[in-house]
């Protein structure tokens, strides 16, 4: 799988994505969490109203009650959940690193990565989400998108490590490259990798074999 030509190919589709829109590391990490299993309008809504609140800062949301940042988040899929997480990541980040981002992120991908996995609700996904656009962290996250396009174009069977690895190997270390192609196969995903694909019009109809399996 030519993952450079394929990243070549959408971004001449698509141009660049500009992912991910945040106006803070905070409101990047919050955003990550709140995305699980919601769609990217819901959370702008949700982290609108927590800024409206002003709970958008470590802080603030350390000390909020459960009961209000539930109701701010209330359009959100697991609502509940994801209120008692990110209100547990910021306490987390108060206690351990007095609300600091840069005393989370100096050191090594490999310590940040296992801190943040050790922590309620943040899978692979959603840690190295993290890294790579709160941190600016060389790590490729794989969602979704990730694995019914590598699926297609072949490369099957592989465990969400083997997957990271493969495109960490083979992209420039570059942390533009990372962020965008991510956000580009997402973009693929919405428009034409779907469960019911869009080949015709794909831009990847040329590499992909799945259309005539």
């Amino acid at each position: 799988m030519r993952l450079n030509q394929i990243y070549q190919t959408l971004l001449e589709h698509f141009g660049k994505q500009h992912w991910w829109p945040a106006e803070t590391r905070f409101e990047v990490i919050i955003g990550a969490i709140l995305i699980q299993q919601t769609n990217w309008i819901a959370v702008e809504r949700a982290i609108e109203n927590l800024k409206s609140e002003g709970l958008l800062n470590p802080t603030s949301l350390a000390t909020a009650s459960l009961e209000r940042v539930q109701r701010l988040i209330r359009n959100l899929n697991f609502y509940r959940q994801k209120a008692r997480r990110i209100v547990n990541f910021s306490r987390h980040l108060v206690e351990r690193h007095d609300g600091s981002l840069d005393k989370l992120f100096g050191k090594s991908i490999e310590e940040v990565r296992k801190e943040l996995l050790s922590l309620d609700g943040i899978g692979k996904e959603t840690a190295d989400s993290i890294l790579l656009y709160a941190a600016d962290m060389l790590v490729f996250p794989v969602d979704a998108y990730t694995v019914k396009m590598c699926e297609r174009l072949g490369c099957k069977d592989l465990r969400y490590e083997e997957l990271r690895n493969l495109f960490e190997r083979s992209l420039p270390e570059d942390l533009e490259v990372y962020k965008e192609f991510h956000a580009l196969i997402d973009k693929l995903g919405k428009m034409y990798c779907k469960s019911k694909p869009r080949c015709s019009s794909c831009p990847l109809t040329d590499e992909c074999g799945f259309k005539s399996s």
